[in-house]
């Protein structure tokens, strides 16, 4: 029987499959939701740590984690398939939410974000590839978009409720209940309800008129000029988003905000980003992705520059939606280009060459403000980081092609 006689590409015609990977993509979002507002005060309360470098650890750890699991998954999906991997990337979830919760030195953390980088490696990598799989290349950016939307909104809604939680009953154990729910769920799902879209790449492949890349990690991450101008911008982009993560609770808390304040904060931020994608996400379709990308990296440029001259929490919370727009104009925008400038065979291990770059942007956003705050002060390394991606954005202007 032939294959295109009966896979056919398409949101339409792959709805059901596609909505269950939406599912299974917010779990992903919220096991990343987790600990994305406790943890710093964790961190000092509980295991006593003051330097902003040793808080920021945790990122590092998890980036380079994640970073690594995505190329990996790349480099396996094509042989192995999606599916496996996505089922694999949750056994390694699975322990996450119990090992942070009785963990009894720092040490116990840094493993637990091991396996949390693993986890979303593997498991939000392989939602991508495989929505990607199944829409074809007229709705890439709209399938980004939703993927990324139900990704991000339940990393802030994970947030906000852990936050919640954690001013209300103490840090452990109880938002961690949460996280245990997620992961069981995300599991049985991926066993349970959702198939592998080798076929529809098969069908894509027959059709696909891209020239094969001689050398798909050189080419991604350097030497194509739209596929290296997205991997420098994505790496740039996780190095910003990994200082808002580490150091802007810190930063908050020094300011007299609340817990539960800097949960909101901290929540408004990936909830304008995930929502946000369901618009930018079709627009990345129909405009130029040069043109959205290169405003998209201005407004995060200008959000980060804004966080250092503000002291008001109504303007914290304007500027973390200013910063959640830009990143909602990038982010399926992103895959949506990678998907664009390389053959359906070797969409998977592109779009891991870039997911590598991209979240090892967590490590070196965490190393770098560590470091800057500790020397200096939070405001330069703030400032540094906006400076850093306004040139992400003069780069993406220079040498891509619309």
């Amino acid at each position: 029987m032939n294959v295109s006689n009966v896979v056919k590409l398409g949101l339409k015609k792959n709805w059901k499959q596609f909505s269950l990977l939406i599912l299974i993509n917010a779990f992903v979002g919220g096991m990343a939701g987790l600990e994305r507002t406790i943890l710093p005060a964790l961190a000092e309360e509980e295991f006593g740590l003051s330097t902003n470098t040793i808080i920021l650890t945790f990122i590092v750890i998890f980036g380079v984690s994640k970073a690594l699991a995505n190329y990996l998954m790349g480099k396996l999906a094509q042989k192995r398939g999606r599916k496996k991997l996505l089922v694999i990337g949750w056994l390694f979830g699975l322990p996450v939410p119990f090992m942070i919760m009785f963990a009894t030195n720092w040490n116990y953390i840094l493993a637990a974000n091991i396996l949390l980088g693993i986890n979303q490696g593997f498991a939000w990598s392989a939602t991508v590839i495989m929505k990607i799989d199944l829409v074809g290349e007229k709705q890439r950016g709209l399938a980004m978009g939703i993927n990324e939307f139900a990704g991000y909104v339940a990393v802030g809604i994970v947030a906000f409720l852990t936050g919640y939680i954690a001013s209300n009953y103490g840090l452990r154990p109880y938002p961690f209940y949460l996280g245990i729910s997620i992961a069981v769920l995300g599991l049985l799902g991926s066993v349970l309800l959702i198939r592998d879209t080798h076929q529809h790449v098969a069908v894509e492949s027959k059709e696909s008129t891209i020239v094969r890349l001689a050398n798909v990690f050189i080419d991604t991450s350097v030497r194509h000029p739209n596929l290296g101008s997205v991997s420098q911008a994505g790496l740039v982009n996780n190095l910003n988003d990994g200082m808002i993560w580490g150091l802007l609770p810190i930063f908050l808390a020094a300011k007299d905000f609340n817990l539960e304040q800097i949960g909101i904060i901290a929540a408004v931020y990936p909830a304008v980003w995930g929502i946000g994608q369901l618009f930018t996400g079709g627009m990345a379709d129909r405009m130029s992705k040069k043109k959205l990308l290169f405003w998209g990296m201005i407004f995060q440029g200008v959000a980060i520059i804004g966080f250092a001259g503000i002291s008001s929490y109504v303007l914290f919370i304007l500027t973390a939606a200013l910063l959640g727009l830009g990143t909602a104009m990038v982010y399926p925008t992103f895959l949506a280009a990678i998907a664009d400038n390389i053959h359906p065979g070797q969409r998977a291990e592109g779009i891991g060459v870039f997911r590598l770059w991209r979240d090892l942007g967590y490590a070196v956003g965490a190393i770098l403000t560590g470091i800057i705050a500790d020397l200096y002060s939070y405001n330069t390394a703030i400032v540094f980081i906006a400076v850093l991606t306004f040139l992400s954005a003069v780069i993406i202007l220079v040498r891509m092609r619309n």
